[in-house]
């Protein structure tokens, strides 16, 4: 797939995210379907039947944004998701890509992590639990919700990895999220503002957009088969498909992903309105 996705990114400098979603398969029974299993959906706020799908997303400088690396969680090679993020990270990385920092929420913000990233001088930005500790002098430690953090972000020692800046990012909706940036530089960490913050948050958003499209446009859990392998091609096909309309709107032959399936759903409406009109004429 990155072979497909590549000629459509400048794959250096851009902003690689991590992310999962599941594919709901709701009806389906898991011991006819081996990829399917009961996984946390943040959409129903439950555990639910489906496939998690963990997929690497790549936005480059100039806008376009494509799905470089994937993988279908399957409960027979006893790994985490965790686990694969580090072999996608490894892999894209070894295929050419340059990217300037990671990105994820929290359950991606394992210190195991990001020391990983750490080792791969890669700089990035997670959300993190309102329950870290980190410390702002020596051997004195306090959970992010205690802090009165100042909107410029803060400077201090995330526990057991090292120093970090530290930002909050308030909403009316929900309880304040908690987010560190790091950079290999700590003189690059130190100039990071609240601007850039705020952009490289909104870029990570992105995968949010690109899991909804999957789901909305590209077809990718109406799927009919029980066989792994079918379930694979299946995925495999839809993610090509949206790499196809992202190519699509970066060439500005549609405005947006949904285009396409709304023009043809207007057209199928429009016609079935005038036959329906024909005949009611007719008569």
């Amino acid at each position: 797939m990155f072979e497909i996705a590549k000629s459509n990114i400048n794959i250096k400098g851009g902003i690689l995210s991590v992310d999962d979603t599941v594919l709901e398969k709701l009806y389906s029974v898991p011991k006819y379907a081996e990829l399917i299993g009961y996984f946390w959906s943040g959409k129903y706020h439950q555990t639910i039947k489906g496939i998690n799908l963990i997929t690497l997303y790549y936005s480059d400088d100039d806008g376009h944004a494509v799905p470089v690396n994937y993988r279908l969680y399957d409960k027979k090679e006893e790994k985490t998701k965790n686990d694969y993020f580090r072999e996608m990270v490894l892999e894209v990385i070894s295929w050419g890509l340059e990217p300037r920092l990671v990105t994820g929420d929290s359950w991606y913000s394992g210190v195991e992590n990001l020391k990983f990233l750490r080792n791969q001088k890669l700089g990035f930005l997670f959300g993190i639990e309102k329950n870290r500790t980190v410390s702002t002098e020596p051997k004195k430690y306090h959970q992010v919700s205690s802090l009165d953090i100042p909107a410029e972000g803060l400077i201090t020692h995330l526990r057991e990895f090292g120093i970090i800046k530290l930002y909050r990012k308030d909403s009316k909706k929900e309880d304040s999220r908690h987010y560190i940036i790091y950079f290999p530089d700590e003189n690059v960490l130190k100039q990071v503002e609240r601007s850039e913050f705020i952009i490289i948050h909104d870029a990570h958003w992105g995968i949010e957009c690109f899991h909804r499209a999957i789901k909305q446009v590209c077809g990718i859990c109406r799927f009919m088969v029980r066989d792994s392998q079918a379930i694979r091609t299946h995925v495999f096909c839809a993610l090509q498909a949206f790499i196809r309309l992202e190519k699509m709107r970066a060439e500005k032959t549609i405005a947006n992903w949904y285009e396409v399936q709304r023009n043809l759903f207007t057209s199928v409406i429009k016609e079935y309105i005038m036959n329906h009109l024909s005949t009611a004429c007719a008569t």
